[in-house]
C-alpha cells in the first residue's frame, strides 16, 4: 500500500506537528474554532488518503478489498479488532483496544484525539469509495468501551 510507516507512527509523527499548530491556533482563536480548523484540515488528509488506497487497489473496491487493506490501522499492534460481519457489501467490527487514544493520551492530546484519527475513518470512505459508508456511533477515544464500525455500500 502506498504507506511503508505503520499507521501508529505515522500518526505519532503527525500529532507532534498538530500539537504546535492547535497551540498557536487556541491562542489566535476559540477552542471552538481551533478544533474547526483541525477538524477539515484532518478530514482532507484523509480523503486523499482514501484515493491512493483505491488506486492501490486499481478497480472500484468493495468493502473485501477495504478489509484485506484494513490491517495497515492494526500495524504494531495498535488495535484489537472483533469481527462481526465481513462481505463485499457490509463489514462489521468493533475495536476493543485503541493504541492511538493512549498515544494521543500520553502525548497531552486526548482533548483533540479524536480529531486527529476517528475523523479521519468517514473521510477516508469518501476518497476511498463514492458507494461506501461509515456508521459509528461511539469511540474509545470519546470514552466508550469499544468503537462500533459499521462499513456497508450504497445500492
Amino acid at each position: 500500500m502506498p504507506n511503508t510507516r505503520s499507521m501508529l507512527e505515522k500518526r505519532r509523527i503527525e500529532a507532534e506537528m498538530v500539537r504546535d499548530f492547535y497551540e498557536v491556533l487556541c491562542k489566535r482563536f476559540t477552542k471552538s474554532e481551533a478544533q474547526d480548523i483541525v477538524r477539515e484540515a484532518v478530514a482532507g488528509s484523509a480523503i486523499k488518503q482514501g484515493a491512493e488506497y483505491r488506486a492501490a487497489v486499481g478497480h472500484e473496491p468493495d468493502l473485501e478489498d477495504f478489509a484485506k487493506h484494513s490491517g495497515a490501522w492494526d500495524a504494531d499492534n495498535a488495535l484489537d479488532r472483533e469481527v462481526l460481519h465481513a462481505a463485499p457489501d457490509r463489514l462489521e467490527y468493533n475495536i476493543t483496544r485503541c493504541e492511538y487514544a493512549r498515544m494521543y493520551k500520553e502525548m497531552g492530546l486526548g482533548e483533540i484525539g479524536h480529531l486527529l484519527s476517528c475523523n479521519r475513518d468517514a473521510a477516508f470512505c469518501t476518497g476511498y469509495s463514492e458507494n461506501m459508508e461509515l456508521t459509528r456511533t461511539q469511540t474509545i477515544m470519546e470514552g466508550a468501551d469499544y468503537c462500533d464500525f459499521r462499513y456497508k455500500m450504497k445500492e
